[in-house]
């Protein structure tokens, strides 16, 4: 999780500096270069998955949605919001975000994101080992609840456990390889309905022992490995090199992917059992 970023990608780099600031602006400015965009390529499918989970409930109401490794509640600001990730990408890193305070950028930023609610938005439960990130999109109206927990370490409290137990749909972009399926464990024994997950994981790691922990909690992991979705360019040739390597470790082919400069990610979509 993004708070304590050991990673199961060899030669990946490492923006520890970035990922538990009191805002987003280094975040974003760091990574604006690096093109990196996940976060866009899920907004439309995430939306789309909370639907069609709405409609599986039959209940009509809202769907909680847990997001893994949520960091600044970037994902809740594309899923509950009328924003793209361009527009986030101008809104921390423009002259105007600079000069402010944290405490300036909190306020503008409630604002900002009140302004642009979507009639359709749904609760919304962070979840971080990054606790000055989840804070922030908390004060700021992202996240409903946030927990700033790494259930690498330790089990999930009590709080936590109580707000899982309500939660249809979990999402993560950015984190398999710095969660593993003990997190995914810990969350799936709190769950109390049917909980959907939609996964999106880069190119260069397992995901299977994940797979078959959901497995175990009666869920059904599909995907289309022709279907990938680009993450960022990669920081630097050693950065490449190492990718290529564990994506041809795993058996898959970087042609006109890891070996054209970025790296690439897949969508997992796990659902229950049919009765």
């Amino acid at each position: 999780m993004t708070g304590d970023r050991t990673s199961a990608t060899p030669g990946k780099t490492q923006f520890d500096d970035i990922y538990n600031e009191p805002d987003p602006r280094a975040y974003f400015r760091r990574l604006a270069p690096l093109e990196y965009e996940i976060p866009h390529q899920a907004q439309d499918i995430f939306r789309r998955t909370r639907a069609d989970r709405a409609a599986a409930s039959g209940t009509g109401g809202p769907v909680t949605v847990l997001d893994l490794c949520c960091s600044y509640g970037i994902n809740a600001a594309l899923l509950n919001h009328d924003l793209t990730l361009a527009e986030l990408y101008a809104h921390y890193t423009g002259a105007e975000a600079a000069a402010l305070t944290p405490a300036e950028l909190i306020e503008r930023d409630k604002e900002f994101y009140a302004s642009r609610r979507r009639a359709d938005a749904s609760p919304v439960i962070g979840l971080d080992a990054a606790d000055r990130a989840v804070d922030y999109a908390l004060a700021v109206g992202l996240l409903d609840e946030a927990y700033a927990e790494n259930l690498e370490e330790r089990p999930a409290g009590p709080q936590l456990r109580r707000a899982v137990a309500g939660t249809g749909l979990i999402t993560v972009t950015g984190g398999i390889g710095y969660i593993s399926r003990r997190t995914f464990e810990s969350l799936l024994e709190s769950a109390r309905i049917p909980i959907w997950v939609t996964a999106f994981v880069l190119r260069t790691v397992p995901y299977q022992p994940v797979i078959s922990s959901l497995a175990d909690y009666g869920l059904i992991t599909e995907t289309d490995p022709s279907q990938t979705y680009p993450q960022r360019l990669f920081s630097d040739p050693a950065e490449q090199r190492n990718a290529i390597e564990q994506v041809l470790l795993l058996g898959r082919d970087p042609a006109g992917l890891e070996a054209d400069g970025r790296y690439y990610t897949q969508l997992y979509e796990s659902r229950p059992r049919p009765a």
